[in-house]
């Protein structure tokens, strides 16, 4: 997975080539139960990573219409500070951006953390979990924090390949 050290050319998207192609899944949490589909790929001449994501959330008590949620993400190489930074665009108008905290090599978990949210309230933090469970399966734990607030789990998608 993701280490301190810079990336050669060549291997630039190594700690992500895992995740490239298309991914089904479900998800659960307090906007309810999901269905996920999702894509990563290579984008502009290999110099990001897009990520397209799609949930559509059953009808429940608090939603009785039930949710789509989509967003927009963009994976880079910040070569300034040598870290990985993750934009995604919210269909609510949300922008967070992300930056991949250092991992110990091998490690199964890729954790981001917001250094920016737009459209929320001042000083809430994101943080997107991604841990690749099997050769063809991982689960992206996605939660928040209020201002002075402890994380707490928003949602868990488990994601699989697509065939």
């Amino acid at each position: 997975m993701a280490t301190n050290e810079t990336p050669n050319a060549s291997d630039l998207w190594k700690p992500f080539r895992y995740f490239l192609g298309s991914w089904t899944g479900t998800g659960r949490g307090k906007p309810g139960v999901s269905t996920t589909t999702r894509t990563y790929s290579l984008t502009l001449a290999d110099q990001f990573i897009e990520v397209k994501s799609l949930s559509t959330y059953e009808p429940q008590e608090s939603n009785p219409s039930g949710e789509v949620h989509e967003e927009l993400g963009l994976i880079s190489y910040d070569k300034g500070r040598s870290r990985y930074v993750l934009r995604e665009f919210h269909v609510e108008g949300y922008v967070n951006q992300y930056v991949l905290e250092p991992l110990a090599p091998g490690s199964q978990k890729m954790i981001f953390v917001t250094e920016a949210i737009e459209n929320i309230p001042p000083s809430w933090q994101a943080r997107t979990t991604l841990e690749i469970l099997s050769r063809d399966s991982f689960r992206e734990t996605f939660e928040l924090a209020g201002p002075g607030k402890p994380w707490s789990c928003y949602i868990n998608s488990d994601l699989h390949r697509a065939p």
